[in-house]
């Protein structure tokens, strides 16, 4: 955590936080401060993102400083893009403090660079749960398939089987190396590799569960465990 988002958290009236953060972080939040819990447990969200918008615009109305706590960048696939323009459109200020995206921290954690000069030269981001509301994928799975570069996916354990089936159908070669890190920069932390073939099959035998950073590409290559 930066001297930054310290100073913002302890000088805070209201603070809405998700889980990611982690156990230790969220234990040193001030205790005269409300301490709201916005975060999914398996599945189930504690608040609906409206009703978290909701209570950030209500707190900051009544003249109380609010922080909105979120786990890495909250504008990769954090919905803080989303946050921060509702905040805007009720004449609220808001205060941005840069986190360290989990795609490129937790990766570089177990020894996994996503770039590399003899791997890869380019690296792609995916959200692996898009909007259900959305009528089509906005992904371009063909196009994805013939990257030669990292593939980074955030929140795509669930529809693992459907990515990598997609990837292998676009024409990417079935024996890329996959790493799947779940709980990242935790002490449960946890780490399963295989290929693109058999990915599927090794995490559902270990039983890998969400929060995970799915890599896919060379730099795979790299993971000594």
């Amino acid at each position: 955590m930066t001297m930054r988002a310290r100073e913002v958290i302890d000088g805070a009236d209201v603070i809405l936080y998700d889980q990611l953060p982690g156990e230790e972080i969220i234990a040193t939040l001030p205790k005269d401060a409300e301490l709201i819990d916005c975060g999914k447990y398996g599945g189930s969200h504690t608040l609906k993102q409206h009703e978290i918008e909701a209570l950030m615009i209500e707190r900051a109305k009544a003249g109380k400083t609010v922080v909105r706590l979120k786990g890495g960048d909250p504008f990769l696939f954090g919905r803080g893009g989303e946050e921060v323009e509702v905040l805007r459109e009720h004449g609220i200020p808001v205060e941005v403090v840069p986190g360290v995206t989990s795609a490129i921290a937790v990766p570089e954690m177990v020894g996994i660079p996503v770039t590399h000069r003899r791997y890869a030269s380019e690296v792609t981001f995916i959200t692996g749960h898009e909007d259900p509301t959305k009528p089509e994928s906005a992904l371009n799975w063909e196009a994805l398939s013939r990257l030669k570069g990292t593939l980074v996916i955030l929140m795509g354990v669930k529809n693992l089987p459907a990515i990598t089936a997609a990837l292998i159908e676009h024409g990417k070669d079935p024996g890329t190396p996959v790493a799947i890190i779940e709980r990242g920069l935790r002490p449960d932390q946890r780490v399963t590799v295989g290929i693109l073939d058999d990915i599927v099959e090794k995490a559902r035998a270990t039983g890998v569960r969400p929060p995970a950073v799915i890599v896919i590409g060379g730099v795979v290559n790299l993971y000594e465990g």
